[in-house]
């Protein structure tokens, strides 16, 4: 029984050991990749909860098993991730938020990515980049549509930054995800009215609203033949 109690012992306090080692190394990770200072508060607090639950709850004793994940995996278009950076920049406190949502989203936890924006937006509640980001990650969240929620968190984004083509082009975006073509053409036609011709990403969105058009033709011809 001494001898269990030993082992058990060791093994608390081999488990604590390697914890601080875990959070060393991740805390010199963040810093070199220049994590905003912003964001050290919100990892220490996920950091020192994961501690307090294996305080808790941290049998190292028991035997491993395979767990599921509970949520499937969701594919974030990296073309998207890097139109969006273009057009609202990606190295800065309130992109990080952003950044991190996708994370969440390609986990699966679009619960985890609409919270991860809201507290980017308590901090930086006047940036126009994490409304339109709370507006995707809302549409995400409610099933791909546009809800009530999502509208208005782009429209926010907008009031914020009426001159940014982000806004509109993002909420187009949502709608086109939904299937509704119609309304998604009124929100691409301002983005491209909205970005100069010499920005980097103007082509792009020229193209989208081109295709756009003609699927929208496409669709209305098919819709006169059957009459």
């Amino acid at each position: 029984m001494a001898g269990t109690r030993v082992v058990q012992t060791a093994a608390r306090l081999m488990g604590w050991a390697m914890l601080a080692v875990i959070g060393a190394c991740i805390f010199a990770l963040l810093w070199r990749i220049g994590l905003p200072r912003g964001l050290w508060a919100f990892v220490g607090s996920a950091l020192m909860l994961g501690a307090a639950g294996y305080a808790l709850q941290g049998e190292p004793m028991l035997p491993g098993h395979p767990v599921k994940a509970a949520a499937d995996p969701i594919v974030v278009d990296p073309d998207l991730i890097a139109l969006r950076d273009a057009m609202v920049g990606r190295f800065t406190g309130d992109g990080a938020y952003l950044v991190a949502s996708d994370g969440m989203t390609r986990a699966g936890d679009t619960g985890a990515a609409v919270w991860m924006v809201l507290a980017g937006i308590n901090k930086y509640p006047q940036s126009y980049a994490l409304w339109t980001g709370l507006g995707s990650a809302l549409a995400a969240h409610d099933g791909g549509q546009v809800s009530p929620s999502a509208l208005f968190a782009f429209q926010q984004a907008a009031r914020l930054a009426p001159r940014q083509p982000a806004p509109p082009f993002f909420a187009g975006l949502a709608y086109v995800r939904a299937g509704e073509f119609a309304k998604a053409r009124d929100y691409w036609a301002r983005a491209v009215a909205l970005t100069p011709k010499t920005l980097s990403y103007y082509p792009e969105l020229a193209a989208r609203l081109a295709l756009l058009d003609r699927f929208l033709a496409a669709t209305e011809r098919q819709r006169a033949g059957v009459r």
